[in-house]
């Protein structure tokens, strides 16, 4: 899993849900009707070819992050190149399609249905004639039976890192003939299609030994267009070659080396031709795109443009000669960003908080910040559990209401957070250094007049250590009434955000020099001249003593920078309805494991994969903490340690009901409770910018689809490629997919 928690669908949700009582949540919003298809924002780009065009042989470098420690994707260490070589060296039953539906692979199943509903669902599998192994031996019922029996759980000695699913398989059995494999689920599934890809050899499912460690270095029986040839830790390889015993079409390329490059070495790599495909970041996209304007400018004119100027020095330097031989290649991941709140202790463990944190942010302008400047769409992402184009599709967001600065500051009134509130000096020191360095500012106004605001921004980064976890969190009540309760205790407030700042803080302003400035009312802006508020309205937001600063924290890697400066615009928004923020930036590696998954932030940027099956790659991100058997916590993916017994129950039901529509709704209807707890707030789709030698088709950004890698290769001499984001080739083995 990367830094931003992205990983393989099969690695639990890139991976793992009684009413408790009537619950006051706002109206649904967003469940539309079923005739309602939603398009994804961005299609593929690929550089599509026939494969007639393609050159028979040569070897395809791509750029990965690591070596991976495990080629079992169902294992806890597995990570995003697992599952590449996954997709490359092992049959899937399903695979997805350029809008993120689930299709048949025709390569190994000539079909797959429900045959029976009672007295239980069986699914039957009929698979390709054609269909075998690398040693030989056809694939059959006791590959899906050992899988079954390895992923149930029903065996500890099993180290999954998942059995989604599977766990509700009662038996799987061997058909009329050996082409035909029945499933008979104990507990319907709505998700049958998400099970069996990859489908592992028995060799590898049919004894914990093999499972634990025998797929960790090697795949010795594969069944794939290509198969593992070896993993070179020294070298940092591994090395996929074509399979002589596949028997579809075949596959262009003698090799695919996926070699491990540090996202800091990408673009030298390109340059120099160590890799020809590399997922990079976009500092690198930039160079890209001004190597190629650079390799295509004519002195028309002397010095043209200083833009011109620019693009043509960089050209000058060998990496940028390089670059300009690679062709950036733009999509929008099957993922999104969010923002996580952890509602594990205060003062997030109040609703109310949570809430106004929310309200207080501009989605749009975070989207417009990171895909603007790429020329993507910059829509931010209205759903928890899908992206546009997918049919479970529709934003959720009005459970929660749109910006509202006005709205969130009446939140915080009411749980009890005001402006100026006293603050308490620890035991032996001074009071907070910024609240007091604060104080000092407002002193200095009466004698400097406009120096003294610079000191508000201070909010202080003292945190409330106070801690606590004990798993229970429900949806509180909507905001109705807050607003007035809010004037009841006296609290002003100006008319929300204004339209001149927001624009300001897109170009990385604060504040323009003496046009704008915070004036007397929360959320407000007045003209220069204003005169400052009373003491009693200055300072931070505090309670009880303490004040309202959150400790959010960030990576600190190279390619952590998008998500630095996303981290530093959400502060200014929060800024602006009193609350502070105190940004940490971690190391990358210990990112997820020493502060996301133990629960060591308050406020933390991430993504999660949409997949084709929300109902069950999505819950455990979202299911109600549970204590465990040790007293400790269980939150599986829950990060953000709130859940509800709406949200799995509404789960539960999408799993169970056999009704495609049925399922998309009660998934709606759960992604709007989501929003309503208010724990994490999607953001924006996560851009997908690959470089690719110019002289390599069918690879590229495959947003929702998945790689046919039988079809990439280089284009013949002479031959050109397809319309960039075309559909891929037109050949049986691609239409199949």
């Amino acid at each position: 899993m990367s830094h931003d928690g992205v990983g393989p669908r099969a690695v639990v949700r890139a991976v793992a849900f009684l009413t408790a009582g009537v619950l006051a949540v706002p109206a649904l919003a967003g469940c539309g009707s079923d005739d309602e298809v939603s398009k994804p924002l961005a299609g593929q780009d690929i550089a599509p070819a026939a494969r007639e065009r393609i050159a028979d042989g040569g070897t395809l470098r791509w750029a990965v992050d690591a070596v991976p420690e495990t080629l079992n994707t169902f294992q806890a260490d597995a990570d995003a190149t697992t599952t590449r070589v996954a997709q490359a060296v092992l049959p899937s039953m399903y695979r997805t399609d350029a809008d993120g539906r689930p299709q048949r692979d025709a390569d190994y199943l000539e079909s797959a249905k429900v045959v029976d509903t009672e007295p239980k669902q069986v699914v039957l599998y009929k698979l390709s004639q054609q269909a075998v192994w690398s040693d030989g031996r056809e694939i059959g019922a006791a590959d899906f039976a050992a899988q079954w029996r390895a992923l149930s759980g029903r065996d500890s000695a099993y180290w999954t890192a998942r059995n989604a699913g599977y766990d509700r398989i009662e038996k799987v059995e061997r058909g009329a003939d050996d082409l035909e494999v029945k499933v008979t689920f104990a507990r319907p599934y709505a998700d049958w299609r998400s099970l069996f890809s990859p489908l592992y050899p028995k060799d590898v499912m049919g004894t914990a030994d093999s499972f634990n460690d025998g797929a960790r270095r090697a795949l010795k029986v594969t069944a794939g267009p290509f198969r593992v040839d070896k993993v070179d830790r020294k070298a940092k390889d591994v090395v996929l070659t074509r399979n002589p015993r596949w028997w579809g079409e075949p596959a262009k390329l003698d090799k695919i080396v996926l070699h491990a490059v540090s996202r800091s070495r990408r673009a030298t790599a390109l340059a120099d031709g160590t890799v020809d495909v590399a997922d990079v970041d976009p500092a690198d996209a930039e160079r890209i795109t001004l190597a190629a304007r650079a390799k295509g400018t004519t002195a028309r004119t002397k010095g043209t443009t200083a833009r011109t100027e620019g693009a043509t020095a960089r050209a000058k330097d060998a990496t940028a000669r390089g670059l300009a031989d690679i062709r950036l290649h733009k999509s929008l991941e099957p993922a999104y960003t969010q923002l996580a709140l952890n509602g594990a202790k205060d003062p997030l463990a109040d609703e109310r908080v949570r809430r106004a944190i929310a309200r207080a942010l501009d989605r749009k302008e975070l989207a417009r910040l990171v895909l603007k400047p790429l020329g993507l769409p910059a829509e931010p992402v209205g759903s928890h559990l899908a992206l546009p184009g997918q049919p479970a599709y529709a934003d959720g967001s009005g459970a929660l209401g749109a910006q509202d600065t006005a709205e969130a500051q009446a939140l915080l009134a009411d749980a009890g957070w005001v402006r100026g509130g006293p603050l308490k000096k620890a035991k032996g020191e001074k009071a907070a250094g910024a609240e007091e360095d604060g104080e000092k500012k407002d002193e200095e106004k009466g004698e400097k007049g406009e120096k003294g605001e610079k000191g508000e921004k201070k909010d202080g980064k003292k945190k409330d250590s106070g801690d606590g976890d004990d798993g229970t969190y429900t949806v509180g009540e909507d905001d109705k009434g807050r607003q007035e309760s809010a004037r009841a205790d006296g609290e002003q407030r100006g008319p929300g955000h204004d339209g001149d700042a927001r624009h300001l803080a897109q170009d990385g302003k604060q504040y323009a020099e003496g046009q704008l400035r915070p004036g007397g009312a929360p959320g407000a802006y007045a003209p220069k001249g204003t005169a400052a508020p009373g003491k009693a309205a200055a300072g931070p937001l505090a309670k009880d003593g303490k004040p309202l600063t959150l400790r959010f924290v960030v990576p600190s890697g190279a390619g952590s920078r998008t998500l630095r400066d996303v981290a530093e615009r959400i502060s200014r928004m929060l800024d602006r309805v009193g609350i502070g923020t105190d940004i940490r930036k971690v190391p990358d590696d210990s990112y997820f494991k020493d502060h996301i998954a133990s629960g060591q932030f308050d406020l933390a940027l991430y993504s999660w994969p949409a997949t084709a099956f929300p109902a069950t790659d999505a819950r455990p991100v979202y299911a109600k903490p549970a204590p465990a058997a040790d007293g400790s916590l269980n939150v599986e993916q829950n990060y953000t340690r709130v859940g509800t017994d709406q949200v799995d129950q509404l789960f539960d039901q999408a799993l169970t009901t056999l009704d495609e529509d049925e399922e998309r709704e009660l998934v709606r209807k759960a992604d709007s409770r989501i929003w309503a707890a208010a724990a994490s707030v999607p953001l924006f789709q996560r851009p997908q910018l690959m470089a690719v030698r110019k002289t390599v088709v069918n690879v590229g950004a495959f947003g929702f689809g998945t790689p046919v890698y039988e079809d990439m290769g280089f284009l013949r001499k002479g031959a050109t490629a397809g319309a960039a984001g075309a559909s891929p080739s037109a050949s049986g083995s691609a239409s199949a997919r």
